[in-house]
């Protein structure tokens, strides 16, 4: 099964995150078989980290939920909260598959939580890959799931992009009832 997992920082956190790195890496070497895409996002100057993303392979919802709430990071406190899905890998591949590399261009986090319920058809489905041009961009992709991988909450994407509002593009047509986009890059010893 694989799991979306993104760790949302608490405000003033960043000397105790940077004080935890070798403790965090240790740990997510662990995983490493099973990582599908990780790296930190960072807030609105482009340079404090706001969180960190793991999508990863696991046995089951309680080994995902021992992943996101073990991790060294979330012990000490430096993370305010964390959203842990479900996911399901559209793409088929690593990051470290992407066919545009490592560097060149920004990258985004891009989850869109829950289709807009108005009663005027806002769209709903399970957020399936989207076409043209923008396909060749996509990093990661994939809709978030319930635990037991029925029930479609939303999409989480991982994108290279000219900025934010093209990268939230990449989640049209289906009308969200909330959508974060978040500066990110590939993160770990890879």
């Amino acid at each position: 099964m694989e799991f979306f997992c993104y760790h949302r920082d608490r405000a003033g956190s960043g000397v105790l995150r940077g004080a935890l790195v070798e403790e965090h890496w240790s740990y997510m070497d662990r995983y490493d078989d099973g990582l599908i895409a990780r790296g930190p996002t960072f807030g609105a100057d482009g340079e404090t980290v706001s969180g960190s993303v793991h999508i990863v392979e696991l046995p089951d919802p309680a080994d995902a939920r021992a992943f996101a709430f073990d991790e060294p990071n979330y012990q000490a406190g430096v993370y305010r909260d964390v959203l842990l899905r479900r996911w399901r890998n559209l793409l088929g591949r690593t990051m470290w598959e992407f066919p545009g590399g490592r560097t060149g261009g920004r990258r985004y986090l891009v989850v869109g939580l829950g289709p807009v319920q108005d009663g005027e058809g806002g769209g709903g489905g399970e957020g399936g890959l989207p076409g043209g041009g923008g396909r060749d961009e996509l990093i990661a992709f994939g809709p978030l799931l319930s635990d037991d991988g029925r029930v479609w909450v939303g999409t989480a994407a991982l994108v290279r992009a000219e900025g934010p509002e093209e990268a939230r593009a990449v989640l049209a047509p289906v009308r969200y009832a909330d959508v974060e986009v978040q500066e990110w890059e590939f993160g770990g010893r890879r």
